[in-house]
């Protein structure tokens, strides 16, 4: 007996489906903690699972993931994230276990595009500060890049 057989229809949050076979996880709220322990609305008896692993939450009907510091990290479609939209039938993996995420943004309330990811934010905020301003290290290697500041 499946979990559809057991309810009416599919969860309306969807799934999980593990990537190699397993039983589904059913999404049933719109705000779940992943994590290895049990009072994580999904509990994931692994090792490598940290305790509190990260948080999903629906966004204008779209699920997002968030790393919450997590010792092996979270990937969406093979890429580690510290927060990121997660789209129809992308792959989300926790540690080295990986799911599909099967799920239909409308049943959620999503209508025109899609919200922004973060994924631009992350990106810039690898950079220092003062690489973000446009005044890193002035480069003795090859000084025809160097800008006078007083020149500005």
């Amino acid at each position: 007996m499946t979990w559809e057989d057991k309810q009416s229809g599919p969860p309306k949050y969807g799934m999980l489906v593990p990537v190699g076979g397993g039983d589904p996880i059913p999404l049933l709220k719109d705000r779940l903690l992943i994590g290895r322990r049990d009072s994580c609305d999904i509990a994931l008896r692994f090792p490598n699972v940290s305790g509190q692993h990260c948080r999903m939450t629906v966004e204008q009907g779209y699920w997002f993931v968030k790393d919450l510091g997590s010792r092996n990290g979270t990937k969406v479609d093979g890429k580690s994230i510290v927060r990121k939209r997660l789209d129809p039938r992308c792959r989300i993996a926790f540690a080295k276990h990986e799911y599909r995420l099967e799920y239909e943004p409308q049943d959620l309330g999503a209508f025109g595009p899609p919200p922004a990811d973060d994924e631009h934010i992350e990106e810039l905020m690898r950079n220092s500060l003062v690489d973000r301003a446009g005044i890193g290290r002035r480069s003795a290697a090859d000084p025809s890049k160097n800008r006078n500041l007083a020149d500005d």
